[in-house]
């Protein structure tokens, strides 16, 4: 089992100075709206995925009126041994990550290191917004279960800027455009048949939570849609050549993918109630919670911010005795009612520990 044993948190977001131990199965932040329970997710987050959970632009992470942020966290590993992980960013844009004080060549070497799995209202993007947010969850999942995958994906994108850049030229030269379109395709199919591999891999488990939470009242489904479908990217690519042409980027290809969500059939987006909406998305993080946790042979740290005050009291109570299992492992939930959690918490385990958050400060509370 990996866990977090102690976080140190300074200038992120609204919290100036927080030193906090955890327990290694439950831990619960009680407060306030705005108080920084949220915060601290993504702070136990951003040290997992060297980015936040909420926010793609830093300048947000830096407490108002600072230059600098630091996260460390402490470690116990999957092997028993105790490492330390820290990240320091500063608003020059240099960001420095490091293992036991070793900093890492590229930061990317650390994702998938302290595997994480985020439940968040903010989850509600995957149903509302465009496929952009769903190709950015299953890059965040197989980005830590596979480095091969983060790889490819980041030197298809990497081509892909350069074949728009070259696309919106007054004379574009055809042949490096075809070598470009030859390089793409290779990345492309590699990331293709994963991301297929992947959405099989998640449909039976989404099925599987969703009846559990919902009471196996209706039909959930996922499909994964690409242009790779057809035919290969390079063949894609040369039919699309005058349109790109014309119109300046690249109109086909993976960077277009998008995941299907239904519900009896139907798109989930237009024929779902609010309730089910969340029900679903639920049952899609704890199964890509199951598909990492058989990845990786060890479950992933699990941060569950304001879930129990999104689900009625049906939906809870089958959450609960999901969480309950012996498959999980350490565990992060915040909620505003904080009787209302302890409640909860309290019939799952004897091993929790409680904070409350004011004012992105946090005081230890009587388990």
């Amino acid at each position: 089992m990996q866990y977090l044993s102690k976080i140190i948190v300074n200038d992120f977001r609204n919290i100036a100075l927080a030193e906090l131990e955890f327990s290694p199965n439950v831990n619960c932040i009680s407060g306030n709206n705005g108080e920084g329970k949220t915060n601290l997710l993504d702070a136990v987050y951003y040290l997992s995925m060297t980015k936040s959970a909420f926010s793609s632009s830093e300048k947000h992470n830096f407490r108002f009126g600072t230059e600098t942020f630091s996260l460390s966290g402490t470690y116990v590993m999957n092997d028993g041994m105790v490492s330390r992980f820290a990240a320091k960013v500063d608003s020059g844009g240099e960001k420095k990550f490091r293992r036991d004080d070793k900093t890492y060549g590229r930061i990317s070497e650390h994702i998938g290191v302290l595997p994480v799995v985020m439940v968040s209202p903010a989850d509600t993007q995957l149903v509302s917004e465009s496929g952009e947010e769903r190709r950015r969850f299953s890059n965040a999942v197989l980005s830590q279960v596979d480095v091969a995958y983060l790889a490819d994906i980041q030197q298809y994108n990497r081509l892909l800027v350069q074949r728009n850049r070259l696309l919106k030229e007054q004379s574009p030269d055809l042949g490096l455009l075809s070598v470009l379109s030859e390089r793409m395709s290779l990345y492309a199919n590699a990331v293709y048949l994963r991301r297929q591999k992947f959405a099989e891999g998640l449909r039976p488990l989404l099925s599987k939570y969703y009846e559990l939470i919902s009471g196996g009242k209706e039909e959930v489904g996922l499909t994964y849609v690409s242009d790779l479908d057809k035919a290969p990217l390079a063949d894609i690519l040369e039919s699309h050549r005058e349109r790109d042409l014309a119109v300046g980027y690249t109109t086909a290809g993976i960077q277009r993918d998008d995941f299907l969500f239904t519900l009896g059939g139907y798109p989930i987006r237009a024929c779902g109630s609010q309730g089910q909406q969340k029900s679903f998305l639920v049952a899609l993080k704890f199964a890509q919670y199951e598909l990492m946790r058989q990845e990786y042979g060890f479950a992933p740290i699990l941060l569950l911010d304001d879930v129990f005050d999104k689900l009625d009291p049906g939906r809870i109570a089958n959450l609960l005795g999901l969480v309950a299992g012996n498959d999980f492992g350490q565990i992060f939930i915040t909620d505003s009612n904080k009787v209302r959690m302890q409640s909860i918490v309290d019939r799952i385990t004897e091993d929790r520990t409680y904070y409350e958050a004011v004012g992105g400060r946090f005081e230890r509370a009587e388990a």
